[in-house]
């Protein structure tokens, strides 16, 4: 049950930091966002810091979970390489569009501050080394250059539809720079 009340407090931090910033964030209203009794989600972070800490761990587990190997088919080629950047671009403008922005604004927020940016800066450079592999695996030549230009692809595709072009259509964007970097 505790466990359940720490989850939900995560998970409207969450809500609250994709939605209106991380100005809006504080025990209060991750309380009421959650529906929890008052002062629930102080008893798990006493502090702001603290809360901030939880949500930046919570937002780093989930992204590893999502993009886990056993969930992600086997890349054999240019196509399914493009095929699987384009899913995730959908994926976290659609879907998980709410975690990502929390990320961006902790990323933009607590941008001084190395200690509690340290999971998700560790987890984009895991996120980095998994995608090497992959392209890796996509026969692209000079990999690690490639993925750094993919990576700020996606990231530049991802921020345009959170911000400018929910429907952009980034398939041929994609497509086209995978396969020019295969060559």
């Amino acid at each position: 049950m505790a466990a359940a009340t720490r989850e939900r407090a995560l998970e409207a931090s969450v809500d609250l930091l994709g939605t209106q910033g991380v100005r809006a964030l504080s025990h209060a209203r991750v309380d009421d966002r959650a529906g929890l009794p008052a002062g629930s989600t102080s008893n798990w972070f006493r502090t702001r810091r603290a809360l901030l800490a939880g949500v930046v761990d919570w937002i780093a587990e989930r992204e590893r979970a999502d993009f886990a190997a056993a969930s992600v088919p086997a890349v054999t080629g240019p196509d399914d390489l493009a095929e699987g950047l384009i899913r995730m671009i959908e994926t976290e403008s659609g879907p998980f569009a709410s975690r990502t922005r929390a990320r961006y604004a902790l990323f933009l927020e607590l941008a001084g501050d190395a200690e509690l940016l340290g999971p998700l800066r560790r987890q984009r450079q895991e996120f980095e080394r998994w995608t090497e592999r992959i392209v890796t695996d996509a026969g692209i030549p000079d990999p690690a250059p490639a993925t750094r230009a993919l990576m700020a692809l996606a990231e530049g595709l991802l921020l345009h539809r959170l911000t400018v072009d929910q429907a952009l259509d980034i398939r041929p964007l994609m497509t086209r720079a995978v396969h020019g970097l295969a060559r």
